[in-house]
């Protein structure tokens, strides 16, 4: 998976993409997602590493079949608000203190 994580003023925002749909478009009905370089490119790294970075995010979007399952074993996603785009699935947290 793909990690990239970025300082705000809000807090920390990570962007999590399972390899494949790197730079992929996804629709679904009026939805379109674009996977950019931009915004999703980072380092590869391994399952234990996602979790690391969802656990510090105030922010976090996760795209891929696997990113999204993995955020959803670990409790950070509901399965109810994961979204079926296209052929992949979408998730984004919202931590609130």
């Amino acid at each position: 998976m793909i990690v990239n994580e970025r300082e705000t003023e809000e807090g920390l925002l990570v962007a999590v993409c399972d390899a494949d749909v790197l730079g992929e478009t996804f629709e679904s009905g009026d939805l379109s997602l674009t996977v950019t370089e931009e915004f999703y490119g980072g380092e590869t790294v391994d399952e234990s590493a996602v979790v690391d970075s969802l656990s510090r995010a105030t922010v976090a979007n996760i795209v891929g079949t696997r990113a999204v399952e993995l955020a959803v074993e670990e409790g950070f996603i509901d399965e109810a608000n994961v979204l079926e785009v296209g052929a992949t699935r979408h998730a984004q947290l919202l931590r609130m203190y």
